[in-house]
């Protein structure tokens, strides 16, 4: 196999790759059955949405109409809000529940285009529905504060950070039996996360069995959610012990129920450059669970319920966690919950892109610009590899001075194919030629530059990143598609340099490979397209320099 055939089969490859997944993410999904499941205000309303193991405290009407008032529910009236502002989030917590049903990223714009309008990650609109809730359940068939249940807040309804500290937003809810409970969720600046206590007083006059449960419920992802032409993992997340990162599919939680018990682990919400989290107390034992809940607008659930404790008449408890809501930079999710920072998903290489990541966030640390440190984390590695590329252009040498050759065996043989390949070994094995040398360095290559495009896919510090120029943003294509052409022009250039395909056929083939490839690249996102830029450009340096000085002017043999 020479090395050009090679590069084609690896290049189509690789795109059909994307392309397949792309269909699987946008046409292969598989609609849900109709059910005769309730409303999901109904179906939700009980003080338990764990598994079915744990009793369930049938719905009173107390309850039942506390369903009308689920956030994110197109018919149910605005429950009121606490609007809570930091200086890195914008959160509003429904007095339902003390549900968190809106965060609004204050540090990541929309676009650059509106620059002082903040992402929404968590929202209450029917349209684009994910939020975090969390709530108690009674084991005894006692009504609990669910997040369901209207709650009575202690503060004021809005509340700015203006210097530092932290934020406490308190709610209480009293049973008619005399349980009194606290739920305070705390803000802190410059922290994505949200710190969740219930405090419970057992005023009653008989032991309270009690639960806490957390959950992240969403709809399926919007055309704004997804990215052009290349789709990233858009779906829950759970980690434990025994399995620190396990993907859930939106399509697997319509297939079944999950339960499965948890210590040390957190349940997700994930999307590109965005995560959305809940983390129980450490060693605190739980089960995980998924819901699908079948109705106008499908929602999807994954959370945590915890074991039961019981609270003596006159005593006390607390329960604790802490929701993750934000960007997805590995330092700062590492430093939320251990193994968080896998959500940064890097797929099968991420062995590799972590490094490579590592490497690209030290030299941003040096240039202050992401797109310089694409650059010369491209020229590190190709440094790294000069000796491979050495070998592999020295093979590439070798075969194009054979090329005369192959083309009188193909005159002289013509169709034979089997003579003519005897004929090309016999060739080979007198000139001392390895037709593979070209294309084993290149292997070894491969997976590294492959582990360096998922980097700069998934890295959100390259979201609205600018480079110079007209390149305002490295993580949308190049709008004035400059570098796509840049990218096919190098391409047509390295062609020029690697001995031409004896078939002509292959030949033809090959003269078109830089236009389309150009085209793909034309959707891009710029920060991708300038890694394959600079990469091209550094191999044609490579090629140049080492056929010109390393081994001759090509009009000798190779040593």
């Amino acid at each position: 196999m020479d090395t050009q055939r090679l590069l084609l089969y690896m290049a189509l490859s690789f795109l059909g790759l994307i392309l397949y997944q792309t269909w699987q993410h946008d046409y292969n999904r598989v609609e849900p059955v109709p059910t005769e499941l309730a409303a999901e205000g109904v179906t939700t309303a009980t003080p338990a949405p764990a598994p079915a193991d744990l009793p369930q405290a049938a719905g009173t009407p107390t309850q039942t109409a506390q369903a009308s008032a689920v956030p994110g529910n197109a018919s149910a009236p605005a429950a009121p809000a606490v609007r809570v502002k930091t200086d890195v989030l914008d959160v509003s917590i429904s007095s339902v529940g003390g549900t968190i049903e809106s965060v609004l990223l204050l540090d990541y714009p929309v676009s650059i285009k509106k620059p002082d309008e903040p992402f929404t990650l968590l929202s209450n609109k029917p349209s684009r529905f994910l939020a975090a809730e969390s709530g108690l359940q009674s084991r005894a068939n006692e009504p609990a504060p669910t997040h369901l249940t209207p709650l009575t807040s202690t503060g004021p309804n809005e509340i700015i950070m203006n210097d530092g500290g932290t934020i406490a937003v308190p709610f209480s809810w009293v049973s008619d039996k005399g349980v009194e409970v606290t739920k305070t969720l705390t803000l802190k600046a410059g922290s994505y996360e949200i710190d969740v206590e219930y405090n419970i007083v057992n005023n009653s006059n008989e032991p309270w069995p009690v639960n806490q449960y957390r959950q992240l419920k969403r709809k399926r992802a919007t055309s704004d959610e997804k990215q052009q032409f290349v789709n990233t993992y858009i779906g829950a997340v759970l980690s434990n012990d025994e399995d620190i990162y396990n993907k859930i599919s939106l399509g697997d939680i319509e297939d079944d129920n999950l339960s499965e018990e948890v210590t040390n682990g957190w349940v997700a919400m994930i999307q590109h450059y965005f995560a959305a989290a809940w983390i129980p107390s450490e060693n605190e034992n739980n089960t995980a669970y998924t819901r699908f809940v079948s109705s106008a607008d499908n929602r999807y659930i994954i959370g945590m319920v915890s074991d039961t404790q019981s609270v003596p008449v006159g005593g006390t408890a607390k329960f604790s966690t802490k929701a993750y809501i934000g960007p997805k930079i590995q330092k700062t999710l590492a430093a939320a919950a251990p193994n968080l920072d896998l959500t940064v998903d890097y797929g099968w290489l991420s062995i590799i892109a972590r490094p490579l990541f590592w490497l690209l966030d030290k030299i941003h640390g040096l240039v202050g610009n992401w797109g310089w440190a694409i650059i010369f984390t491209t020229v590190v590695i190709k440094a790294f590899f000069y000796k491979l590329s050495e070998a592999s252009y020295k093979s590439m040498a070798r075969m194009k001075l054979l090329q005369p050759k192959l083309a009188s065996l193909k005159e002289r043989y013509g169709d034979d194919r089997a003579k003519m390949g005897q004929a090309t070994m016999d060739l080979y094995k007198k000139e001392k030629v390895n037709p593979l040398g070209g294309c084993l360095p290149m292997l070894v290559q491969i997976p590294v530059f492959i582990a360096l495009y998922w980097t700069l896919l998934e890295s959100v510090e390259l979201r609205q990143a600018p480079w110079m120029f007209h390149i305002k943003d490295l993580s949308i294509k190049d709008p004035l598609f400059i570098l796509p052409v840049l990218m096919a022009v190098s391409m047509y250039i390295q062609q020029k340099l690697n001995p031409a395909p004896v078939d002509p056929i292959q030949a033809k083939v090959f003269q078109f490979l830089p236009l389309i490839f150009g085209v793909f690249f034309a959707m891009f996102p710029a920060g991708l397209v300038l890694y394959w830029v600079v990469n091209n450009t550094l191999s044609i340096m490579q090629q140049y320099y080492i056929t010109r000085y390393v081994i001759g002017d090509g009009t000798k043999k190779a040593k």
